[in-house]
């Protein structure tokens, strides 16, 4: 029995890092306002076809697609922002905006598996609706830059962009098609596909034909229009303002039609050939593509599977019980379980070793890293009165064994824990 290609199980520190990342993620939602949403992990599968378009390698090759028992064409969820925009017309939040909102869970996609890389992964995104001005692509970005930081990942680099607005891209659309159109022959066979359909996602194609020909295309910036140039004038100055590096990047582009302006992701060069780690942009045309109304939004993605190989610096330690108690005989078990549900009422981690020769439990405790060893015999039934060993303590402390009542015994442990 194993796992299916492309899928682990999470444990111990990895899976302790994970909800550390999410913790600081949610820590970070609250400061910038941000509330959380959960969305299934199945959708109907126009949810994803309709703004991720047939040609695209999400739809055409890398999602999990299949027909329940009453008909319905259901997937499981590749990607986060069209199952939150899908949630935010089904649920009647565009008459209340903006609505920001940070979506944590599983997603996934039939890939190839590599570093950092899964079939069902692990992604936190961020979206922001309603606000159509730069004020809400800089706050995006400054959310992720803060993330990014407070994990202790410092060496990545924000690559930014923009697409203009759809009169821009429409320009640069047209002097696309005409450049591609003269190579034709260069071109691969997915990218005379693109090429009729969606010419700007051969800019993302990672065929080395492609990308020779790409590398002598126009450059989007030269077809901005006024009202475009000024919005990116405007991001750029307020991420400087914010003391929030980054590089123009004129090849980094989104094929999808609804993006438009700001696009932008952050990027080391510790991860090998993959390189990118958070990536978002603005998508005004999104939620209208899908049947909705014209609404700005921009955000952000990143899979917590590569922050997690990033963020190892995360101190994770294991839970360690700060008592063990040890009952001598079979007479004093029930007691000693007593016992422990009370200290755990009182949120104090312990632990009970039933079984087995008492040296033997002791040398237990002490490999358990547990601070103190509480025995409970015939004579502490009694009496009433514990013998509480400290396991830290050094020979001759008068500490290091005492007697000690059920209240003592209680307070001592809480004032630990």
């Amino acid at each position: 029995m194993q796992p299916v290609r492309g899928t682990r199980d999470l444990r111990d520190d990895v899976l302790r890092r994970y909800r550390a990342i999410q913790h600081i993620a949610d820590e970070k939602a609250k400061v910038y306002g941000y509330n959380p949403i959960e969305t299934p992990i199945f959708e109907y599968t126009s949810v994803f076809t309709k703004p991720l378009g047939e040609t695209s390698d999400i739809v055409g090759k890398e999602m999990y697609t299949f027909l329940d028992r009453g008909g319905e064409s259901i997937t499981l969820r590749p990607e986060g922002t069209a199952p939150v925009v899908r949630a935010m017309m089904s649920e009647g939040l565009t008459q209340t905006l903006p609505q920001r909102r940070i979506l944590q869970g599983p997603m996934f996609r039939y890939e190839r598996p590599q570093k950092g890389r899964y079939r069902q992964f692990y992604q936190i995104s961020i979206e922001c609706l309603g606000i159509k001005t730069y004020h809400a692509d800089v706050e995006v970005i400054a959310f992720a830059y803060d993330v990014l930081m407070a994990l202790g990942i410092q060496d990545v680099v924000l690559h930014l962009n923009t697409l203009g607005d759809m009169e821009s891209r429409k320009a640069y659309r047209a002097a696309l098609i005409s450049y591609f159109e003269a190579h034709r022959v260069s071109l691969s066979d997915d990218s005379l596909v693109r090429l009729e359909k969606n010419p700007l996602r051969i800019l993302d194609s990672k065929d080395p034909r492609d990308q020779a020909v790409s590398a002598g295309a126009p450059k989007l910036t030269d077809y901005l229009n006024a009202e475009s140039a000024q919005f990116f004038d405007s991001v750029c100055k307020a991420l400087t303002a914010l003391h929030i590096p980054y590089k123009l990047d004129s090849t980094l582009v989104r094929g999808m039609d609804y993006y438009c302006h700001t696009v932008f992701e952050f990027k080391t060069a510790n991860l090998g050939a993959q390189d990118t780690i958070l990536g978002g942009g603005r998508y005004d045309g999104l939620m209208e593509q899908m049947g909705g109304p014209s609404m700005p939004a921009v955000g952000w993605a990143c899979g917590m599977d590569r922050l997690e190989l990033l963020a190892r610096s995360i101190v994770v330690s294991e839970a360690v019980p700060v008592a063990c108690i040890l009952p001598f005989s079979e007479a004093e078990e029930i007691p000693a379980l007593a016992l422990a549900h009370r200290l755990r009422h009182a949120n104090c981690y312990v632990e009970v070793l039933l079984a087995g020769n008492i040296g033997k439990r002791l040398k237990q405790v002490v490999k358990k890293g547990a601070t103190y060893a509480i025995l409970m015999g015939e004579d502490e039934m009694k009496s009433g009165v514990y013998s509480v060993k400290n396991l830290i303590a050094e020979e001759g402390d008068a500490n290091k064994e005492q007697r000690l009542t059920v209240e003592q015994v209680l307070t001592l442990l809480t004032n630990l824990s």
